[in-house]
């Protein structure tokens, strides 16, 4: 049975069907030429069983290399007139007698294949104008093609970045400290994932890019396994980040059914969209009960955290360093930490800032009650083995939040 195709395909197939009918020739095809082998990749033909999608041969004993290498002319009218033409397998089978082929050239230059059309008796009215009608359409096949060709080496380069990482088990994941604001003592801390510096991007930009391509939820599982390989190695508790599709995968649930559970935070970004709250809450309870305390971080860099904290009710809300930077001097800033504290503390929740640079700011995050504070004036991130000792070793329980 044929394979269905695709949207791209089909418009091809269309352009063939042209070409086919002009020319009154018995196939178009548009093929891929990878440096070795001709691909047919979609085909037009009156003869199915010479001609079919997916056939290929060796590419430097077609009639589209002869015609690329100039050995032979773009327009044959009749093969037995050429002797090059009459050595290369299609005189003998499928026997081809007459032949137009015209490169299909992507935007940047970069030939991507060939546009053809040939028939099995000569045709002496074949034309440089019929040449003419199939550079045509070999330039609109290119246009429909390089979407998808531009795609795939993307999708191509990122799964060259990834492989690596995932053979090794992961990105390096590291701990931020995250200390009590009124001791500055250390209560947890926060994983966090790193990837090769050669990349140049931050692991948010990484974790992305492997979503787009379908390996998201694969990377973000190495990284909570290897965030749980550290529990066992510090005090406190760790700060788990994942997103809300990857937590509704059995196999996260089977991770975290092996974990300290009263000792992790599990984190969703209020940038990550939840389809199904009713799911999400299925998932997280068992686990909450066990002792799991749920986080939404992010808070205010967006527009969807609201709704997050009041479907998902968390223990947890970490402010977004785009409020924090600066909060000292901006009496804007200052005012919506003070809403959110308030907003937190009048339902029960633990308010933590993250990205907390400097002294001015600790302690303007101090003085509007916010419980704890994340980022390089507290520390940065290290290897486990470089954090101090943790003065609680559980996620802190809502009813002992303190009366500020």
């Amino acid at each position: 049975m044929a394979k269905k195709r695709s949207e791209a395909e089909q418009q091809i197939a269309e352009l063939l069907q042209t070409a086919k009918k002009s020319l009154r020739l018995s196939v178009a095809f548009l093929s891929r030429l990878d440096g070795t082998t001709q691909h047919l990749e979609v085909v037009e033909t009156s003869i199915p069983f010479l001609f079919q999608e997916g056939y290929q041969q060796q590419q430097d004993v077609t009639l589209c290399q002869a015609i690329l290498d100039r050995k032979l002319p773009p327009v044959i009218p009749d093969l037995k007139a050429f002797p090059e033409a009459m050595k290369l397998p299609a005189a003998r089978m499928p026997r081809l007698r007459s032949y137009v082929s015209v490169p299909v050239v992507l935007s940047d230059g970069a030939l991507y294949g060939t546009f053809c059309a040939a028939g099995l008796t000569t045709d002496k009215e074949l034309t440089k104008r019929d040449k003419a009608l199939m550079d045509v359409l070999a330039s609109a096949a290119s246009v429909i093609i390089e979407p998808e060709v531009r795609a795939q080496a993307r999708r191509s380069k990122i799964e060259a970045r990834i492989d690596p990482v995932v053979a090794a088990g992961g990105p390096v994941v590291v701990l931020q400290p995250i200390v009590d604001l009124a001791t500055g003592d250390r209560v947890g801390a926060e994983a966090l994932s790193r990837f090769p510096a050669a990349w140049g991007k931050a692991p948010d930009v990484c974790f992305a890019e492997a979503h787009s391509i379908g390996r998201g939820h694969e990377l973000e599982l190495l990284a909570l396994e290897r965030a749980a390989a550290h529990l066992p190695r510090v005090d406190g508790y760790i700060a788990m980040n994942v997103s809300p599709a990857t937590l509704l995968r059995p196999e996260c649930g089977e991770l975290l059914g092996r974990l300290p559970l009263d000792r992790v935070l599990l984190e969703l970004s209020e940038h990550d969209q939840v389809e199904d709250y009713a799911a999400l809450d299925a998932v997280l309870a068992p686990f909450r009960a066990a002792g799991m305390r749920l986080a939404i971080d992010d808070v205010g860099a967006g527009f969807s955290s609201l709704r997050h904290i009041v479907v998902t009710s968390p223990d947890v809300i970490k402010i977004d360093r785009s409020i924090v930077s600066g909060l000292d001097t901006d009496l804007v800033l200052t005012t919506l930490v003070r809403s959110l504290v308030g907003f937190g503390h009048a339902n029960q929740l633990r308010v933590v800032a993250e990205g907390v640079e400097t002294g001015a700011e600790a302690a303007a995050l101090r003085s509007l009650g916010v419980d704890y504070g994340q980022g390089w004036y507290h520390g940065r991130p290290v290897a486990p083995e470089l954090l101090g000792v943790a003065t609680t070793a559980r996620v802190p329980e809502q009813e002992l939040l303190p009366t500020r």
